[in-house]
C-alpha cells in the first residue's frame, strides 16, 4: 500500500488520515456431533478521513493502489465541503485538533492459535459435545471456537502513525433440554461472552471442558426445577449478567454521540443530557464505574483508538457520581468538552469511527460472595443473560437470565428457571447494596456490541464483580 500519494495530497485539506484495516478469522463448530462448514474470512481495505474547511468527509476503498487511494481521498474531501453546513450546529472541524498517534501495540499471545492443527481443534470440540451430550433430555448441544486476527495501521496528515495487531479467541459452548413440555438452555456466558485477547491459553482459562461439564449438569438441573416466583425482592447479579447490565444501562446511555442525537434511528437516544455529568446521582455510593481501554487480556484493549487517541483509564461514575461521558475527540469538540475519551472505534476499515464502549468496567467492592448471600432474607441469584428489552431512551430495561437461585433467610436454596427481572436505569443503580470484592470479580465481554447506522458490530470488554440490588421487582418468565 502506498502512503506517499497521501502524503502528496495532504497540503490540499486541513487534516486527513489513513486507517488500513486486515483482518483474518476462523469459525469451527460443531453442533450435536456433526462438524459444520468451517467459516474462514480475509478481508480488507482502507478508510479515508478528511477535515477541512469547517468539514468532516470518509471514503473508503479495498483497492490499495495509488489511484483508488488517490480517488478516496478526493471522494472524502468532497464529502467534507458539503457537510459544512450540516446538522453539527455551531462545530467547526476546523478548531478541532486531531490527534498524533505514534506507537505500536500488540496483543499477548501465550499459545498461537497455529501451534494446534485443524484435526485436534475439531477433537477438542468433539470431547466437548460429548461432556455436553451426557443425557437423553439434552435435545441440542453445540461446541465451537472463533478467533480472529487483526492488523490496523492509522496514519496522520501530522506525520505521525499507529500500528496495532489484534489477536482474539471465543471458546463457545451451549446445551439445550427438553423435559415434560419444559425447554431449557446453558451457555458458556452468553452471546460468546468468554471473549479476550490472547491464543488458546483462553481454553485453559474458562478450563474448557470441565465447563462443559457444569453446563450439561446445569441445564438438567434447569429443566426440571420449578419457575421463578414473582415479587419485590432482592436480586444477587453473577457477574455474567452484571456485564449486560453494565453494557445496556450504563455503557450505552454514555456513549456521547448517543446523548448528542446520533443513535435516533438505530437503538435509541439516552436519557442523560450533558447537564448531568459532575453532579448527576446515577447510582448508589457503592457504584464505581472505569473505562480501562489498558487492562490485560480483556477483549477491547488497545493501545489507541480508530481517531488516534492515546489509550487511558478514566473514572466513568466515582461513588454514585456521573463524571464522565464516553465521547471521543470529534463528538467532544462538537459540544465543547475539554477532555476526549480514546472510544472511537470502528468494526472495520468501512465503516467511521463513532463512539463506543470499549473496556467498561465496574470496580470491585469489599464483599465476600457468601457475606452478601447472608445479607439477603429473601431473593434470588441470577446467572447468564438470555433474553433483553431496553427502551429508545436506554433507561426502562427487562433482562431474563438462564439460571436462578432462591435465597432464603442467607442461604442459598433450590434451583430455579425463567428468572427475569425489571427496572429503570435512572433509579435502579442507587438500590445498589453490596459489590463484591476482587474474588467475585471476573473479566468477559462481548464480540456482538451493535451500534450505528449502517451497522457496526463490534468487540466490548465488561469487567465486573457479583452485585446485589434490594426490592427489585423479579418475574417468571415462560
Amino acid at each position: 500500500m502506498d502512503i506517499e500519494i497521501l502524503a502528496s495530497l495532504k497540503q490540499e485539506v486541513d487534516f486527513c488520515s489513513l486507517r488500513f484495516v486486515e483482518r483474518q478469522s476462523e469459525k469451527i463448530t460443531l453442533r450435536k456431533n456433526t462438524l459444520q462448514p468451517l467459516q474462514t474470512v480475509v478481508d480488507s481495505g482502507v478508510m479515508i478521513t478528511v477535515l477541512h474547511q469547517g468539514g468532516l468527509g470518509y471514503a473508503a476503498t479495498c483497492a490499495l493502489h495509488p489511484t483508488a487511494l488517490q480517488e478516496a481521498f478526493l471522494q472524502a474531501k468532497q464529502w467534507a465541503l458539503l457537510s459544512r453546513q450540516n446538522r453539527w450546529g455551531d462545530w467547526n472541524a476546523k478548531r478541532t485538533y486531531m490527534p498524533q498517534p505514534t506507537g505500536e501495540y500488540r496483543s499477548n499471545v501465550q499459545q498461537p492459535w497455529q501451534n494446534m492443527p485443524l484435526k485436534d481443534k475439531i477433537h477438542l470440540l468433539q470431547q466437548a459435545c460429548h461432556a455436553l451430550h451426557s443425557d437423553e433430555r439434552i435435545v441440542d448441544w453445540e461446541a465451537g471456537l472463533w478467533h480472529s486476527t487483526i492488523h490496523e495501521l492509522l496514519w496522520t496528515s501530522h506525520e505521525s502513525q499507529a500500528q496495532q495487531t489484534f489477536v482474539y479467541t471465543t471458546p463457545h459452548l451451549q446445551a439445550v433440554a427438553h423435559h415434560k413440555g419444559v425447554t431449557q438452555e446453558r451457555s458458556l456466558a452468553s452471546y460468546r461472552g468468554h471473549c479476550f485477547q490472547g491464543g488458546l491459553e483462553i481454553l485453559e482459562h474458562c478450563n474448557f471442558i470441565n465447563a462443559a461439564n457444569s453446563i450439561a449438569q446445569d441445564v438438567l438441573q434447569l429443566v426440571c426445577a420449578p419457575n421463578c416466583p414473582s415479587g419485590t425482592m432482592d436480586l444477587v447479579l453473577d457477574p455474567d449478567q452484571m456485564m449486560l447490565q453494565v453494557h445496556e444501562s450504563i455503557g450505552h446511555p454514555l456513549e456521547l454521540d448517543r446523548i448528542l442525537g446520533d443513535e435516533r434511528n438505530y437503538a435509541g437516544g439516552s436519557f442523560v443530557n450533558l447537564d448531568m455529568f459532575g453532579q448527576y446521582q446515577y447510582g448508589s455510593e457503592q457504584l464505581n464505574i472505569t473505562y480501562d481501554p489498558m487492562h490485560k487480556q480483556e477483549i477491547a484493549t488497545f493501545a489507541y483508538d480508530s481517531e488516534g487517541c492515546r489509550a487511558q483509564k478514566e473514572w466513568i461514575i466515582r461513588n454514585g457520581i456521573l463524571q464522565h461521558p464516553l465521547g471521543g475527540t470529534l463528538s467532544t469538540a462538537r459540544c465543547n468538552r475539554s477532555k476526549p475519551i480514546a472510544t472511537t472505534r470502528a468494526s472495520s476499515w468501512n465503516r467511521p469511527p463513532i463512539d463506543r464502549m470499549s473496556n467498561l468496567n465496574m470496580e470491585p467492592g469489599s464483599s465476600r460472595f457468601d457475606e452478601i448471600i447472608a445479607s439477603v432474607k429473601k431473593g434470588v441469584y441470577m446467572k447468564t443473560n438470555k433474553s433483553w428489552s431496553i427502551d429508545q431512551m436506554r433507561n426502562k430495561f427487562q433482562f431474563g437470565c438462564e439460571w436462578g437461585q432462591m435465597i432464603e433467610n442467607g442461604k442459598l436454596t433450590h434451583v430455579v428457571r425463567n428468572p427475569c427481572y425489571r427496572g429503570s436505569s435512572s433509579t435502579f443503580w442507587r438500590s445498589l447494596k453490596q459489590v463484591g470484592d476482587a474474588s467475585t470479580w471476573q473479566i468477559l465481554g462481548s464480540p456482538y456490541c451493535g451500534k450505528g447506522e449502517p451497522n457496526q458490530c463490534i468487540h466490548v470488554g465488561h469487567a465486573t464483580p457479583v452485585a446485589r440490588f434490594a426490592h427489585v421487582d423479579v418475574f417468571g418468565g415462560v
